[in-house]
């Protein structure tokens, strides 16, 4: 696990599982976590780790419902978790979906953990809409397209975007059961004019954006989803995105996207 600062209100916890990223952000004395880490020793540490920049959060957030983000209260069993409307009908809707696709990687990895994962105390929040953090507000932006649920967070006033899995460096979008391509060409145009307010863009996973580089990234994903809808079997993927792994994720797009 690795802690860097991207602003002095502002630090990113990479896990060194999928380079799942988690953010806490802090305004004044309060702090919030966003989306978390993998590995049962990152979320032992993530307290202490926090606590000694002086980032103890009050809450946790996460951009949607896919496993890997909402692990949060693993490591702060006492804090409730808020998530987008969207991803609190997902919640109802397919209830311990977290839980099950957890264990099933947990089982694939040889990952043991000290106790099962609880969602616990989780809040609907308004999607779009504004989360009060010390004296400043988080905007909160609907994201789709990847799934069917989902936010992404912004810190105006420190210019820091949490962009959930969308504009990662290191994937192609990945459409999951509830995304679809045209969902995801629409949170790309909505999180453009976002992207331009902002200074640093935190992916789901993948290293922490510069504002050109995220742009760019935009422009890429768009010319990906043009190949996608023309079903092109080999599409041209960006630099860097071009990997075994990132075709097999192609595949199951193009599946997904002819059924």
């Amino acid at each position: 696990m690795r802690a860097v600062s991207v602003h002095e209100d502002a630090i990113v916890v990479t896990s060194l599982f999928w380079q799942l990223n988690a953010v806490a952000l802090r305004a004044g004395d309060e702090a919030m976590l966003v989306d978390s880490p993998y590995f049962p020793e990152e979320l032992e540490l993530l307290p202490a780790v926090l606590a000694q920049s002086g980032f103890e959060p009050v809450a946790l957030l996460a951009t949607h419902g896919d496993f890997d983000h909402v692990l949060g209260r693993m490591a702060f069993p006492d804090l409730s978790l808020g998530v987008a409307e969207s991803t609190m009908l997902r919640i109802r809707a397919f209830p311990g979906e977290a839980q099950r696709d957890l264990r099933d990687h947990d089982d694939r990895f040889y990952v043991v953990r000290p106790r099962p994962l609880s969602l616990g105390q989780t809040q609907s929040l308004p999607v779009p809409g504004a989360l009060g953090l010390g004296e400043h507000e988080l905007e909160l932006h609907h994201t789709g397209g990847h799934t069917a649920d989902g936010m992404a967070v912004f810190a105006p006033w420190m210019g820091v975007l949490v962009a959930g899995d969308y504009l990662s460096p290191v994937e192609i979008p990945m459409i999951s059961p509830g995304g679809s391509p045209a969902e995801y060409r629409g949170t790309l145009a909505a999180l453009e004019p976002v992207v331009r307010r902002a200074r640093s863009v935190v992916p789901g996973h993948g290293a922490t954006l510069d504002r050109d580089t995220a742009l760019r990234l935009i422009e890429e994903d768009g010319e990906y989803l043009d190949a996608l809808e023309r079903g092109e079997e080999r599409p041209r993927l960006p630099d860097g995105r071009d990997s075994g792994e990132q075709r097999r994720i192609h595949a199951g797009n193009l599946e997904r996207d002819s059924a």
